[in-house]
């Protein structure tokens, strides 16, 4: 009986001292990314891009939507493809300014483009793909008045 007595106050005693750890935090290790994406990507993306600028230019919105991502399908109305269209040029020649990766909200990173006007400089428009190449969003440059 002095045993058994003996056993449950040492395991009393150990639950009476144990300590709750508090403050911890769990960090997410983030992975490394590249500051400029490899050729074949580029050439995706671009073609995709240019496919998405030409398909603009038709009022079929089929064709803009085999393009976009399915995450911002819902989003993109009638209005808001008519406001990418004023945002740029479509009927200029564009050209890739830089590659790299646009880093969002929530921490991800994804695959950007940001193109120039051919012989021009200042209006940049920047394009967020996903890893498969579809469209995630369309930044056009400000258009000066």
């Amino acid at each position: 009986m002095k045993k058994i007595f003996l056993g449950l106050t040492v395991l009393a005693a150990q639950l009476m001292f144990a300590q709750k750890v508090t403050g911890v935090k769990v960090e997410r290790v983030q992975k490394e990314v590249p500051a400029q994406l490899d050729k074949e990507k580029v050439a995706l993306y671009n073609e995709n891009f240019l496919k998405f600028v030409e398909a603009l230019k038709s009022p079929d919105r089929t064709a803009v939507d085999a393009l976009l991502s399915d995450k911002v399908k819902a989003i993109v109305t009638d209005d808001v493809l008519q406001k990418v269209r004023e945002g740029f040029d479509v009927n200029k020649k564009l050209e890739i300014l830089s590659t790299g990766y646009h880093k969002l909200m929530d921490g991800s990173n994804l695959p950007s483009i940001h193109y120039k006007y051919a012989g021009e400089s200042k209006e940049v428009i920047m394009a967020v793909f996903e890893e498969d190449g579809k469209i995630l969003g369309v930044m056009p440059a400000k258009k000066t008045k």
